[in-house]
């Protein structure tokens, strides 16, 4: 069910934002960690870039489902779920998407919790998390492309 069109140029540029915040974590990543702690700016610039991808992950899938299925104002727990359930990311991954937004969550609003340290093993060991979103939504958009 196609409520209105997709803005793909929207998709497209959300894709390669995040995309370059995955560069940037990658090259924080290869610092050793008492070197990327020793400067209070690393810390806060992965911090920043992880925020802003997953944010940027979860405008996307937003945008998707009002437009396809009608959704408004969900909030990201439940945009992940919906797009497993409705198809538009393998529904296993949608499971890692709800665990991405409850990270999202805590980082926004529990901030004081989130260490120096647990932004440095996410950064080192998550990152594919984000770069299976750029591949769905490729699937995704190339399928859309069809369909039009």
């Amino acid at each position: 069910m196609v409520i209105s069109r997709l803005n793909v140029d929207k998709i497209e540029k959300n894709l390669s934002l995040i995309q370059e915040f995955i560069l940037k974590l990658r090259r924080l990543s290869t610092l050793p960690l008492d070197e990327f702690l020793s400067d209070y700016r690393n810390p806060a610039s992965a911090e920043s870039y992880l925020r802003r991808s997953l944010e940027a992950i979860f405008d996307t899938g937003r945008h998707i489902l009002a437009k396809t299925y009608g959704f408004k104002d969900l909030e990201y727990k439940v945009i992940a779920k919906e797009l497993g359930d409705k198809g538009v990311v393998d529904r296993e991954y949608s499971r890692v998407l709800v665990k991405m937004a409850g990270y999202r969550n805590r980082m926004v609003h529990l901030y004081h919790e989130i260490s120096s340290e647990e932004i440095y093993r996410i950064m080192r060991d998550h990152l594919p998390d984000i770069e299976r979103f750029i591949k769905e939504m490729g699937r995704f958009l190339e399928d859309y492309k069809k369909g039009i």
